[in-house]
């Protein structure tokens, strides 16, 4: 089982960026932790700050992952390029947020990309990536 992680702008300043909110840890140093922990997964990741180069991600990866938790950062609510991008692929997104959006500015309440995703998960630090992870899983038989 395949399982892509896209993470887009912003969030290669984790560790460092708003420590408060997103916490000390790189996202590299998290994504070894899950490596380690599911080794039974073909667990790869990408991240870009480059809303052209998340939508050629998606192309890329789907048609052939068994699923894919994206977390586009402020693309979130401002790409319809990206919505559109998530719902040409056949592969099943989970819509992803490492903060509480809803606790945030109001701009950050709408998704562009919600609608066309499996489910969502915010709120809920690092932890939320593990959370999918278990979703597939569970439900790779559905998939």
């Amino acid at each position: 089982m395949r399982i892509d992680i896209i993470n887009g702008p912003n969030l290669n300043l984790l560790g460092i960026r708003e420590p408060e909110v997103y916490g000390v840890k790189t996202f590299e140093e998290y994504f070894s932790s899950l490596k380690e922990r599911y080794t039974e997964i073909d667990l790869h990741y990408f991240q870009s700050n480059v809303e052209g180069e998340l939508i050629n991600r998606l192309h890329e990866v789907g048609f052939s992952s068994h699923g894919i938790i994206f977390n586009a950062g402020g693309y979130t609510h401002t790409s319809v390029a990206i919505a559109d991008a998530v719902a040409a692929i056949r592969t099943p997104v989970i819509e992803l947020h490492i903060s509480n959006v809803f606790a945030r500015e109001e701009f950050r309440h709408q998704s562009l990309m919600a609608n066309k995703c499996v489910g969502l998960i915010g709120g809920l630090g690092l932890k939320g990536y593990e959370l999918a992870i278990k979703y597939f899983i569970e439900t790779s038989k559905d998939i």
